[in-house]
Order: C-alpha cells, then sequence, then structure tokens
C-alpha cells in the first residue's frame, strides 16, 4: 500500500477508527452492543461497522484495511460514501477546535480543498456550516481557549499487564572504542539503539551499528524485536542460550527525536497497529525504564577493554584507544550474552526481586490463560520494509536511477509499455542502506511489493555509506559528470587501496567495518516471523556470564 501518499486527513480518520474496530476484530466473535457502541462514536453506521471489521480480519489489522478503496475507474478516486463526513469531521476537530480559531468560512475552505486532493466531491458551503453549528459550544469554548480542564493529566509510565503491550525505544553511544576486523586499529564508539518491554523488562530487541541514529536504525531494531532470534543467533554462532520475547508491540514509547517523526517510521506503525506514544517534554519519568537499562548496560561494558567510561573524570588516564581491541561483530554478541544469560537471568527491585526471564514466563501464560497471544507479522520482508526510508522517483525506459545507480527488472516492461496513469507519475520506492544492490518498488496495481535489482547485475553490492564514499572520490578525481560508472570505478579503487594499505587512516577503517556488520544481517526476503506460541524454557544452569552481578532498580 502506497502509505506515504494517503492525504493526511483520510489516515487520521482511519487511525481513529483503528482505536475502536480493532479489539473487535481481534476477537472470535465480536459483541453485537459494542459494534453499536463503537459505530455511533465513530458516526457511521452499524452495518459499515462490521464491514470495517471484516476487513481488518481479512489483513491481519492492517490500518490500510481501514482506507477507502480505490475502484477501476480514475486512479485516487474513491466510491465509498461517507468519506466526506470523515473529512469534514478531521477538518473540524484539527483546525475549528483549536486555538487557532479559525473561522467558519475558513473551514468550508479547508474541507472543500481536502476533497478535492481525495478525490471526493466536496460539499456545500450549507452542509459544512450545519455541521459546525452541531458542535455543544461549551465544549467548542473550552478547547478554542485552552481550559486548563479539558487537558489529561499525566504521571509516570504506567505498567501494563502483559508481555510487548509498551515497549520503550531509545538510542546511546557505546562507552567503548572499538576496532576493524582488518588491521585491528580503532574506529571510534559505536551507537545501540534498545527496546525493552515494560512490562517483564525483558530487552526486546537492539541494533548495533557505527552511525548515528536514524529512521532506519529504529526500524531495525523493530524488526529485531517482531524477529525469533534462534536463527538470528545460530548466524552468530551464539548456542545454548535462550531469548524468548519476540512478536509485534501494541504500543512504542519514544522520545522527540527526529527519527520517532519520519514519516517511514509514523506511517509504518500505523499500518501495523502500532500506537506510538511521544514522551512529553520536560518530563523524563516517561522514559525512565528503558534509560535505566541503558544505564545498566553500560555499567557493564566500563569492564571491556578500550571503555571510555561516562565522562573524561570517570576514565582518567585510562587509554582507550590503547586498549581496544573488540570489533562491531564481536561486540554485539558480547552483547547478546550478556543480555540473555546475565540480565534477563537476574532480579530486579523493579519486579520485587523477580528475573525478567521469569516475568515474562508469568505474562505469556497470562495471556494463554485469557485465550490471547503476542501478535507477529504476517509478512516479515512487508514489515521491514514499511520501516525503511521512502524515495519517489518516475519510471524511465530504462527503468528507476536512484544517485546515480539504474535499477531495472523484465517485470517493469509491462508498466513502460502502459498508459495506466497508475504507473506514470513518481511511485514509491523504499531502500535499505546496508545493501543498494536492490531496491523495492510499490505496485500501484496491486499494492505489493516489487524487488528491482541493479540494471547491470555484474556490480558489486554496496552500502549507502560506500556509496558516498564513493560518489566523493569520484568527484574529486575527475572533472566530469559522475555516473554509475564513475562512481563504482571509485569505489574499486577504495577497495584496492585498502587492502593494499599497511595502515589506514581512522576513517577508512570505520568504513570497511560498516559492511561487515551489515552483510550478516538477513535481507528483507530472509528474516522469519516469531513463534507467538513460544514460551520461555527452563533457565541454563551454571553461574550467569559474563558477569555476575546485576545493578537493581
Amino acid at each position: 500500500m502506497d502509505l506515504v501518499s494517503v492525504p493526511k486527513s483520510v489516515w487520521q480518520q482511519a487511525e481513529k477508527r483503528a482505536v475502536l474496530l480493532r479489539p473487535l476484530a481481534a476477537r472470535y466473535e465480536a459483541p453485537s452492543h459494542l459494534v453499536r457502541a463503537a459505530a455511533r462514536d465513530l458516526r457511521i453506521s452499524e452495518r459499515w461497522a462490521y464491514t470495517l471489521i471484516g476487513r481488518l480480519r481479512e489483513e491481519n489489522g492492517a490500518l490500510t484495511a481501514l482506507l477507502p478503496r480505490v475502484g477501476r475507474g480514475a486512479p485516487r478516486k474513491t466510491r465509498i460514501a461517507g468519506d466526506r463526513e470523515v473529512i469534514i469531521s478531521q477538518v473540524i476537530e484539527d483546525r475549528y477546535l483549536k486555538l487557532q480559531k479559525e473561522r467558519p468560512s475558513e473551514i468550508v475552505k479547508t474541507v472543500q480543498a481536502e476533497c478535492r486532493k481525495a478525490g471526493v466531491s466536496p460539499p456545500s458551503e450549507a452542509t459544512i456550516r450545519r455541521r459546525i453549528g452541531r458542535i455543544d459550544r461549551g465544549v467548542a469554548s473550552r478547547l478554542r481557549e485552552n481550559d486548563p480542564n479539558t487537558k489529561p493529566i499525566v504521571g509516570a509510565t504506567p505498567i501494563p499487564d502483559y508481555p510487548l503491550d509498551v515497549v520503550q525505544i531509545d538510542h546511546t553511544p557505546v562507552d567503548v572504542i572499538l576496532v576493524d576486523p582488518f588491521e585491528r586499529l580503532p574506529i571510534g564508539r559505536p551507537y545501540l539503539t534498545v527496546a525493552i518491554d515494560v512490562m517483564s523488562r525483558m530487552i526486546a530487541g537492539f541494533h548495533l551499528s557505527l552511525d548515528p541514529p536514524s529512521a532506519t536504525s529504529v526500524g531495525l531494531c523493530l524488526t529485531h524485536v517482531a524477529l525469533d532470534k534462534m536463527s538470528w543467533m545460530a548466524a552468530r554462532g551464539i548456542t545454548g542460550v535462550e531469548w524468548p520475547i519476540a512478536g509485534k508491540p501494541k504500543k512504542l514509547g519514544v522520545d522527540n527525536g527526529g527519527e520517532f517523526h519520519s514519516q517511514a517510521f509514523e506511517r509504518g506503525c500505523a499500518q501495523h497497529g502500532i500506537e506510538i506514544d511521544w514522551r512529553p517534554p520536560s518530563q523524563p519519568q516517561f522514559g525512565g525504564i528503558v534509560e535505566r537499562v541503558i544505564g545498566t548496560l553500560m555499567q557493564r561494558v566500563h569492564r571491556l577493554p578500550g571503555a571510555t567510561f561516562s565522562s573524561t573524570a570517570q576514565r582518567g588516564t585510562y587509554d582507550s584507544e590503547g586498549r581496544a581491541c573488540l570489533t562491531l561483530e564481536e561486540l554485539e554478541r558480547w552483547l547478546t550474552i550478556a543480555i540473555c544469560k546475565d540480565y534477563h537471568q537476574s532480579g530486579h527491585r523493579g519486579l520485587e526481586g523477580a528475573s525478567p526471564l521469569a516475568r515474562l514466563e508469568e505474562g505469556l501464560q497470562a495471556l494463554k490463560r485469557n485465550g490471547y497471544g503476542i501478535a507477529a507479522p504476517r509478512d516479515m520482508r512487508s514489515y521491514l520494509i514499511d520501516f525503511l526510508p521512502v524515495l519517489r522517483r518516475t519510471l524511465q525506459r530504462d527503468g528507476f536511477t536512484v544517485d546515480h545507480i539504474r535499477y531495472f527488472s523484465n517485470a517493469l516492461k509491462p508498466w513502460i509499455s502502459s498508459r495506466d496513469t497508475r504507473v506514470m507519475g513518481p511511485l514509491i520506492l523504499r531502500r535499505d542502506p546496508r545493501d543498494l544492490s536492490r531496491i523495492y518498488v510499490l505496485d500501484p496495481l496491486d499494492n505489493s511489493w516489487l524487488e528491482v535489482p541493479y540494471r547491470t547485475l555484474s556490480r558489486p553490492s554496496i552500502t549507502l555509506w560506500e556509496h558516498r564514499a564513493a560518489r566523493r572520490r569520484a568527484q574529486e578525481h575527475s572533472a566530469a559528470t559522475v555516473d554509475e560508472d564513475a562512481i563504482f570505478s571509485a569505489f574499486e579503487e577504495m577497495q584496492q587501496i585498502e587492502r593494499n594499505a599497511a595502515r589506514l587512516s581512522r576513517s577508512a577503517r570505520r568504513r570497511r567495518s560498516r559492511p561487515e556488520l551489515d552483510r550478516q544481517v538477513p535481507s528483507a526476503s530472509e528474516w522469519q516471523a516469531a513463534d507467538p506460541a513460544r514460551l520461555p524454557q527452563d533457565p541454563l544452569n551454571g553461574p550467569p556470564q559474563p558477569f555476575t552481578d546485576i545493578e537493581e532498580w
């Protein structure tokens, strides 16, 4: 589904419907009195509510099930009655019942403009003014005058009843200097994105990278949360441990960083039924759980060779670079073992002395008794793609061109020769920055993702960071226009120089280390969905490794 091109008003109305209808769709049989109540609150007919519930069941709760469906006629024009009502309600809520105090005449213009944008016949001015006139004057006055009585009371983070009901995500630079896997020379500090299950305090997933936090790192962390981690650990040579938490979170607690406000992140979460709970400014208690976990992990990291500690005063005369010896891959394995063998099995004061693993098992058993389970993405490939960066390109006779690289597939030939207006304009593309050898193109005809490789298949797979470095080198060494041949020629030159160099600069070593870990991560087609029925096994015998104590909080 073309998530990013759906009009904002239509998308927000679908989100409101999802809040009431998703719980009903999850039931084996939706009680009629609850359906009637939901229909009344949404201002739709009871029959239409049942139709939407059926669509949600068919599409595994995807938000796109609640969007207007496109007919076979002109593109982007809906034939569903009631869409005008959706737009009217949304504009009134977003613009009229706000501090800006927009006049009814301005609301009329906005509604009519939004209807035209969505391909819906705009209502008359009289119709819109009648809708405004039905609003209770007392309610409208309080909302438009910023009455403090209308503001919700906020407090600390509540503890949910079940695993993955609420997951907090945050980033941190890791307090250790890494070395490259070739000459074992320092390359700097990595970044860790970590997700923690609030109910059990289990670390639900993480992502380790040499690049600063971004929407992509958040998406990869969410994918790791949903992943059945046994095969992931086996690929890294980690055996004899359990990491039994996997699935799709219901709610994410995040701060207000730019990566958490990206369109890919927001619409990816909405599509998969994940509610976003942004932390209120100047109220750090809402992110306290994940921050304490990060603090606990960093205290363990301070024992590693090459640790930078939390400050220069704490580091003192310790030579962090001189003692560094871990690669990115080795740190990832170390973190996994520390999490599974130590952190998950140690008692926590916040859990009344219980371990995260024991609390998770309690939560899973409670879910089972109540006839529920942890939701898992139906298609892990689409789940990952929905969180990748979004691009828009027009299809040409030789395929797509993205950052001077051409992509083509025989599957594009019918589109190239077609006169269908849906494939003639800019199309939605996504790409994984860890592997530019393919892009994913949204098929506007059936809303599926088409994998399109390099046009020249002999080109090597490169990362986005390698591509940028090669492009800079090509620009520096050639006065001619930079094209695909120049970029890959520069990339090969850089590879050859690095192979022959006895000692590399820090930036070169850091660049070489990125793809080493990236290429261990499965591609979109290789991700395996979590098994919701998987329950934790007995804890491992023997002392926890690599630590014997843990901070209590």
